[in-house]
């Protein structure tokens, strides 16, 4: 690698870097927001909330990576040609694959950068994050006992305790039913206790009122009570065990398994682990043609004062017609497992209009002689 290849790809990257980190950073605050909000009001501390995003973070880089490469593409051959370095460049004998040798390189490393996180990265954070979202749905005691609170452990429950002793016992326990339409009950507690037994969740509530409201004949029942029990279990639903589905798996895992068990063993379809496991190749080429896309759009617009905002929406708009094309066979290689090779289309597609575009932009001359020959 020369110096002068040295130098673009070092711009490349620095500017990849920074427009990853804004991209992640953006997404992550959308859906930290709403993570923040559900394990919160679940009763769980800022550490559980902090290792949740941690561990969604390899699937949000994977799916920012092909934008952060285009845009890094881009800017640096805009800012390359706008300093007229690539006018020089090409005025020395240098053709448009000789140019693009660097932003290739670049794709490369993206493509390697990425194939990491598909392969291995991704699959074990989100094995890992099944696992504790598993743990954290056992964890009765973090979704009910938050004392002070009104807590949702369910849609139509609401839950309050005014106190909890370090034995465990609750004060002043307020909970509410509206899960049926034609009932609503609300139960008030002096003391109340959570017992355990097995997987299932009982609240022993002492010395307290049952309000029962028909809503279609609008009466309402009340009966005092010594001590009554109420079955959570279904407000605190748990797990006995995660399945090990495809997308948990790491590629290796994924190619000496039976994907015939797999199947059998996870519900999925043989179709689905099929979509899954070629997403992993293909989803890190298409970082290549992204990266090549950018540049060879840019290079064939040429120097404009105007700039190079149309050059830029037609690269654009190339590179949302490529994605789309991959999103359009996700659903018929589910079906057909046997079409897996039309995954590898979009890529393939984006390489021929690369190389089309590279070619036109190293015979400068060939659209103006046509023009000239249809004006006379």
């Amino acid at each position: 690698m020369i110096r002068i290849d040295r130098y673009i790809l070092s711009q490349l990257l620095v500017l990849f870097g920074f427009f990853a980190l804004v991209l992640v950073a953006v997404s992550w605050i959308n859906r930290a927001v709403v993570l923040f909000d559900r394990l919160i009001s679940d009763g769980q501390s800022a550490l559980v909330f902090l290792e949740f995003t941690t561990l969604g973070l390899p699937r949000l880089i994977t799916t920012v990576m092909p934008i952060a490469a285009f845009a890094a593409s881009v800017y640096v051959t805009n800012r390359l040609n706008n300093e007229s370095e690539l006018t020089v460049l090409q005025a020395t004998g240098s053709s448009p694959f000789r140019l693009a040798r660097a932003p290739l390189y670049f794709g490369l490393i993206v493509f390697a950068m990425s194939s990491v996180l598909y392969h291995f990265l991704q699959p074990m954070s989100l094995n890992q994050l099944g696992v504790r979202e598993a743990q954290v749905s056992q964890n009765a005691t973090g979704r009910l006992l938050t004392e002070g609170t009104f807590l949702h452990p369910s849609d139509g429950v609401t839950f309050y305790t005014g106190r909890i002793d370090e034995d465990g016992v609750l004060w002043d326990v307020f909970l509410s039913d509206q899960r049926d339409d034609a009932e609503g009950v609300i139960y008030t507690a002096r003391q109340a206790y959570l017992l355990r037994s097995g997987e299932d969740t009982t609240l022993i509530m002492v010395n307290g009122l049952a309000q029962r409201l028909n809503n279609q004949s609008n009466r309402l029942a009340t009966a005092n009570f010594v001590d009554f029990s109420f079955d959570i279990s279904n407000l605190v639903k748990t797990t006995s065990g995660q399945v090990p589905i495809a997308r948990n798996l790491t590629t290796p895992a994924l190619m000496t398994a039976s994907w015939a068990d797999l199947s059998a063993s996870t519900g999925q379809s043989i179709g689905t682990i099929t979509e899954e496991f070629h997403t992993r190749f293909s989803r890190p080429l298409f970082c290549i043609v992204a990266a090549m896309i950018g540049f060879s759009t840019l290079l064939l617009g040429g120097y404009s004062r105007f700039g190079v905002w149309r050059e830029t929406g037609v690269a654009f708009a190339l590179l949302l017609l490529l994605d789309g094309i991959g999103s359009a066979f996700q659903k018929p290689v589910r079906g057909d497992p046997s079409l897996w090779p039309a995954m590898y289309l979009p890529s393939l597609v984006g390489i021929l209009l690369t190389l089309g575009m590279l070619w036109a932009a190293a015979r400068p001359g060939l659209f103006l002689r046509r023009r000239r020959v249809a004006a006379a």
